[in-house]
């Protein structure tokens, strides 16, 4: 189907943890939530209800609503739980001889050169699937010496013998002359036919080997689970009737067809945290807000922190999987997304000292919070507000999904009794707790970034969001909150308004005191060859609406880390142009970092050119409002100080321009908005609750 005969719907589905979402927006730009249990042994299980979800709010079957879908925009944590968990593929890493411990060694350093107790953190490929190739490349790309294919043969002999899945290559240099890796990858399918494989130079251009390998390495081994799992994706959609475009969102903040994900699957890891920001920049411009944007998405298992600034998401080079510093490196350029466990789903727990903590360990789905009664003992975030009297248990999920009340005290009682303490003065401990963690994420990205919070607006999306986040934004003195009435949708209403985005890069080193044009420029060059191609492709498909920007990593001689900063021009065509490109690397360093160094030299490392092709707008529009239902009332604890009757508001009742004032609770289908005492909210036209409070 093409955009010419396309019915104009779009379809986008985020298979979190705990709930598969999914968004479908008309021609009108109108948008319908359909949600459902994640079913983690058969993806396809809860995307179907989920889609069943929606379709019958709109009145329709699953197969009329795909009939009438264009784009369809899938979003996975698959890729990610993978590696967290260890269940990836059996993976070989081939590296340049008298180089094998890249992945052992890292970038150097610890957090504290005097501890010598601490375990060195294990490689993502253990240090015995390494194996060395004969050859070597030198840094200006001459070749020092040959590939020894006799050698890298027998290499590839043992990998067949010993039953490996998958293939990671990095060889020393390949950035500079990708003859060898080129090569292997030829061997790779003569001796080894079937067996994926990914080659450094291909993957990721860039001249920091650690990171390079580790995305490298990355990419390989989940390549069979996620080959597979979208090429399943592929054949249940077209099997229920599907014929438009299948794309998958990416970590970079836009989606990609399907097949080039395939090819490149570690685009797909975190990318379910790069959507939150693409949707939080949408909803902020709707409102005309134009400080820096905060957006926080509280899902089931994490809270997940990103940033928009001067209309531009912030990219970080170091997402980490798991801890920072002791996990594993994704390596390429990735939405900065700072993750916490403290979601809806996580577990309340005492330490020995009897200290209280909430995550990060979490229910997940199964077998989810207390409350949700399929089995689950321990007390998490969702118990806790139940117990306060957030939640309607008759109305979770618009009523699809009944509550157990009883369930959830029980649980928060085994936090009450060691304490001794009330069943509420624990639910109320169990949300300071995890606000605390939420606000300590919030001013990690913030401080890092150089933004005081309290020039700052929040979107707030997820779930569980509305729960907490009017205390939250109060305690860092934000300037307001905006909640979309879609808030638990928010990573699926973040594929609705992003572009299909391509990245190319190049190392290209030189310094702004011998600045090399010619070098630059030719880099640049094969950089546009290759977007040329990915944006042929998608023009015979009827997408022409493009976009492209560049920028490089750079910093300071001696400096060890570096900042990307936005080229002002295409081309470095004279003298003039590298000066501008200097003088946007000091605004940028002064921004970050409150200084600039104007007497040291600039080093320019890699470049990167970015494609953006857009999709057909979505316009948001309000949904209507249904009959107007009265005013409820229920005794909520908004502090250790005893309940307070609260006004409950039923979202779908209320009309563009109504306001509501705190205290009270506001009702959707899918999440539920608190307002504590001096918070009111306003639903604008825009579709979403503009929230402002007391100091």
């Amino acid at each position: 189907m093409t955009a010419e005969t396309a019915r104009g719907w779009r379809i986008s589905v985020d298979t979190g943890g705990t709930f598969t979402d999914v968004v479908v927006a008309d021609a009108a730009g109108r948008f319908t939530i359909g949600k459902a249990l994640t079913t983690p042994a058969r993806i396809f299980g809860g995307l179907s209800a989920a889609l069943a979800d929606a379709a019958a709010r709109l009145d329709l079957d699953v197969a009329a609503l795909l009939a009438r879908t264009d784009v369809f925009i899938y979003g996975t944590t698959r890729a990610t739980n993978a590696i967290v968990t260890g269940n990836v593929a059996k993976t070989a890493f081939l590296t340049t001889a008298g180089f094998p411990d890249v992945l052992v060694l890292r970038e150097g350093g610890k957090f504290n050169p005097h501890d010598f107790a601490t375990p060195f953190p294990r490689p993502y490929i253990p240090r015995r699937h390494t194996f060395e190739i004969d050859e070597r490349v030198d840094a200006t790309g001459s070749v020092v010496r040959p590939l020894d294919e006799a050698q890298a043969a027998g290499v590839l002999g043992r990998l067949a013998e010993r039953g490996f899945e998958a293939i990671a290559v990095t060889l020393l240099w390949a950035t500079a002359n990708p003859v060898h890796e080129q090569r292997l990858g030829q061997l790779i399918e003569q001796h080894l036919p079937g067996v994926p494989y990914t080659l450094g130079h291909a993957l990721n251009p860039i001249l920091r080997e650690y990171r390079r390998a580790s995305s490298v390495a990355i990419d390989a081994s989940i390549k069979p689970l996620m080959q597979a799992h979208l090429r399943d994706l592929q054949a249940d959609l077209r099997g229920a009737g599907y014929r438009g475009e299948i794309l998958v969102s990416t970590t970079m903040g836009g989606c990609l067809d399907v097949d080039s994900v395939i090819e490149r699957p570690v685009h797909t890891v975190r990318s379910g945290p790069a959507m939150g920001p693409v949707a939080g920049r949408r909803y902020a411009n709707l409102e005309a807000r134009e400080e820096p944007v905060l957006v926080v998405d509280t899902g089931g298992t994490t809270f997940d922190v990103s940033l928009v600034r001067d209309g531009h998401i912030a990219i970080t080079q170091e997402t980490w999987l798991g801890e920072r510093f002791t996990g594993h490196m994704l390596g390429i350029p990735a939405v900065d997304a700072r993750s916490v466990g403290a979601g809806g789903g996580s577990i309340a727990w005492l330490d020995d000292a009897g200290l209280l903590h909430v995550g990060p360990q979490s229910a997940g789905a199964e077998p989810g919070p207390a409350c949700y009664g399929r089995g689950g003992t321990l007390p998490t975030v969702t118990d806790a507000a139940l117990v306060l009297g957030y939640l309607d248990p008759a109305f979770f999920l618009g009523g699809r999904m009944q509550l157990d009340p009883a369930a959830a005290e029980r649980a928060v009682e085994t936090i009450a009794a060691p304490l001794g303490i009330a069943v509420e003065e624990a639910a109320f401990s169990i949300f300071a707790v995890s606000n605390e963690t939420m606000i300590n994420a919030i001013k990690d990205i913030t401080v890092s970034e150089g933004i005081d919070p309290s020039e700052a607006v929040i979107v707030a999306g997820g779930g569980a969001a509305g729960l907490n986040i009017v205390p939250i934004a109060r305690e860092l003195g934000c300037r307001g909150v905006i909640v979309p009435r879609t808030a638990s949708v928010l990573s699926a209403c973040g594929m609705q308004f992003s572009d299909i985005q391509a990245e190319a890069s190049a190392a290209a080193p030189t310094r702004s005191d011998a600045f090399d044009r010619e070098l630059v420029n030719a880099a640049l060059d094969d950089i546009d060859a290759r977007l040329d191609d990915f944006a042929a492709r998608l023009a015979a498909r009827g997408f022409d609406r493009v976009t492209r920007e560049y920028r490089v990593d750079a910093h300071y001689a001696a400096q060890v880390w570096d900042l990307a900063v936005e080229l002002p021009t295409t081309r470095i065509a004279d003298a003039a142009a590298a000066t501008a490109l200097v003088e946007a690397f000091h605004a940028a360093h002064r921004r970050v970092f409150q200084v600039d160094d104007r007497a040291s030299a600039v080093e320019f490392i890699g470049w990167t050119g970015r494609l953006a092709v857009a999709l057909p707008e979505i316009s948001v529009s309000a949904a209507g409002s249904v009959a107007a239902t009265p005013p409820g009332e229920r005794a909520v604890w908004f502090g250790l100080d005893g309940p307070r009757s609260a006004t409950v508001v039923r979202g779908a009742a209320l009309a563009v321009g109504a306001t509501v004032d705190g205290p009270a609770i506001i009702e959707e289908a899918t999440t539920t908005l608190v307002l504590p005492p001096g918070a009111r909210a306003r639903l604008s036209a825009a579709d979403s609750y503009v929230v402002e409070f007391d100091a």
